[in-house]
């Protein structure tokens, strides 16, 4: 063990001292934007969202791994973040359901980890200096220190491209409603797909479609009666391209954005965004919804959030983070559009915001009536 211990060094010089796992060979570097996640569940699910693209987990919990890892959890068929750090990764999984385990895994998809790691104090200091990048690895501190400030972080930079399926996917409903909805894929998880195939069949499609080619029912073969805006990694400032498109959907097909999603339609609502200080990443956030006074318990995960300023029309906030007050929800009814800042699919949960998939689907039938 003792030869594999290595720095972990921040960007601004901080050192942390853990031991390589996962997929660690002498040669390779960890590096990216660390982010605190404080899930006690759902490690699987967390280290298989593409939003994690660019960034290292660092789990607040201090055993992970515990009841090992289900391929069946997975939320994409492989993982996008950058590297896992925990205090304690456990070798020996108690789970009848286990296939292996989570270093296992790690290994299998190729994303280096640190153990050891005294998490509450690393955790602390991002809280306080915002979400750093880091490296780690066997070389000097100092060489360390160069690579994290030369990583190009999530800034300005769009890692939807890195994530979003190449071509078209459909999924058959599991009811005979005959609704079709269309998926933006951003880095959609199989959670949020599931949760709609519930009501409708649904195709994703990849992130640079054209909303021309969705409304004139070239790309799918039919119009859709409904779009979801997905989850994703990134900047929402740097898809332009994205907020183009969506913009001419705009009142003519129901939508509903989560996450990334969630910023892309407020861009598209002219709204902006920005980078908060350390983000929201976990299980336990608590959301007030505005119409009837609400808490809604929410499974989050993002580093940018929308800014108020500039609300225009009908369009308003629904929802709202009652640690910070960030916008965690907009609607606008002459638009026919919602979307939220968190994870209604809830992978990891908790459940409180799973009412929503039923929202957007009388949305849907709504429109279909008028």
């Amino acid at each position: 063990m003792k030869n594999n211990s290595v720095n972990l060094v921040l960007q601004d010089g901080t050192s942390f001292m853990g031991v390589k796992r996962g997929y660690f060979p002498q040669d390779k570097i960890m590096v990216g934007e660390v982010v605190f996640n404080t899930a006690l569940l759902g490690y699987q699910e967390v280290i298989t969202d593409p939003s994690y693209k660019g960034q290292i987990i660092c789990f607040t919990y201090p055993h992970i791994g515990n009841y090992g890892i289900n391929q069946l959890y997975s939320e994409r068929e492989k993982a996008y973040c950058e590297g896992v750090i925990a205090k304690h990764i456990t070798e020996n999984p108690s789970f009848r359901a286990s296939e292996m385990t989570l270093e296992q895994f790690l290994i299998e998809n190729q994303i280096p980890a640190l153990s050891g790691v005294d998490t509450r104090a690393l955790t602390k200091h991002i809280r306080t200096f915002g979400s750093l990048k880091a490296a780690a690895g066997d070389l000097s501190k100092n060489e360390l220190v160069e690579l994290a400030n030369s990583f190009p972080g999530t800034d300005n930079q769009d890692l939807v491209k890195d994530v979003t399926y190449k071509a078209l996917r459909s999924f058959p409903s599991s009811t005979d409603t005959g609704l079709n909805v269309a998926v933006y894929d951003f880095g959609v998880k199989k959670s949020t797909i599931k949760s709609l195939c519930a009501f409708a069949n649904v195709t994703v499609i990849p992130a640079h479609s054209s909303a021309n080619d969705l409304l004139d029912g070239s790309l799918l073969g039919v119009v859709p009666d409904g779009i979801l805006l997905s989850n994703g990694p990134g900047d929402p400032s740097a898809l332009n391209y994205i907020v183009k498109e969506i913009k001419l959907l705009l009142g003519k097909v129901p939508i509903f954005g989560i996450c990334l999603g969630h910023q892309i339609l407020a861009q598209a609502l002219n709204l902006k965004t920005y980078k908060l200080q350390f983000g929201h990443h976990g299980a336990n956030h608590p959301v007030k919804r505005l119409s009837d006074g609400k808490v809604e318990i929410t499974s989050q995960n993002h580093n940018y959030a929308v800014d108020p300023n500039g609300l225009k029309g009908d369009v308003e906030i629904t929802h709202i983070n009652l640690n910070d007050g960030v916008v965690e929800g907009l609607r606008s009814d002459s638009f026919r559009c919602f979307s939220v800042q968190y994870h209604p699919e809830a992978a990891p949960g908790p459940y409180d915001a799973r009412y929503l998939f039923d929202q957007f689907k009388q949305l849907i039938l709504d429109r279909k009536e008028s």
